[in-house]
């Protein structure tokens, strides 16, 4: 693997491993400077940003003015330094697709409220650039599909895989947030799996688990947690 395309695989991890991010558009009620706000995001099957925004929010009105935004995704700790972050720069738009919907809500249930309310709509960024700040003194700009995985059958079969674990697994759920989290939980739930790992909910904080090496398939998944369960009980 080159190192173009080993970065953007870094780059494409580190932003799975976050929830919350900082949106920033160019301002449309004072046109010279940016909007940034924090909002909470999850990514697609390839790497994309996927958001939930209002039709009344400041970013809405200034998206539909221009669709080029920047996203930052970095750890809230007190030394920033020599942590591994972020930065997305790319076209927004509004994405109705139910898989990224269906995603985006696993991870974050209680939106689901604002569905019957209305005026909310899902918007994937596709990133254009990104900036890569692996830790203190090592960064990179990269290109934005060099970001982005290549469309796999475990897309498809993400939901069928999520339900056997909540119903059938529950237990190894559980041992995975102690083993790998050291979290002790009594309610585990899968949100969502790719590629590069799964993400569990235990005790309403999300927690993400990685796989050593990419995933394509459904039969890939099974034995990397059939492994994993292995792991934690041994």
């Amino acid at each position: 693997m080159s190192d173009a395309a080993s970065r953007g695989t870094a780059a494409r991890r580190l932003l799975r491993r976050f929830y919350s991010g900082v949106l920033g558009t160019r301002g449309v009620r004072y046109a010279d400077y940016p909007y940034t706000a924090a909002l909470p995001f999850c990514t697609d099957q390839q790497g994309r940003l996927i958001i939930f925004i209002s039709h009344l929010s400041e970013h809405t009105k200034a998206i539909e003015h221009d669709p080029h935004v920047s996203f930052t995704a970095s750890p809230m700790v007190p030394q920033l330094r020599p942590e591994a972050r972020a930065t997305v720069l790319g076209k927004i738009t509004a994405n109705d697709d139910p898989a990224n919907a269906a995603r985006y809500l696993r991870f974050f249930p209680d939106n689901r409220q604002f569905l019957d309310i209305g005026g909310f709509r899902f918007h994937t960024i596709e990133p254009r650039h990104v900036r890569l700040i692996a830790g203190f003194g090592s960064a990179h700009w990269l290109a934005g599909d060099s970001v982005l995985a290549a469309r796999l059958p475990i897309a498809d079969a993400e939901e069928d895989i999520i339900e056997h674990m909540n119903s059938d697994h529950h237990d190894s759920l559980i041992a995975y947030c102690r083993h790998v989290h050291g979290v002790q939980t009594t309610s585990a739930q899968m949100a969502g799996i790719d590629c590069d790992g799964f993400d569990v909910r235990a005790n309403d904080t999300l927690l993400r688990f990685d796989f050593e090496n990419q995933i394509a398939s459904a039969g890939d998944a099974r034995a990397e947690l059939v492994s994993l369960a292995q792991a934690a009980r041994g």
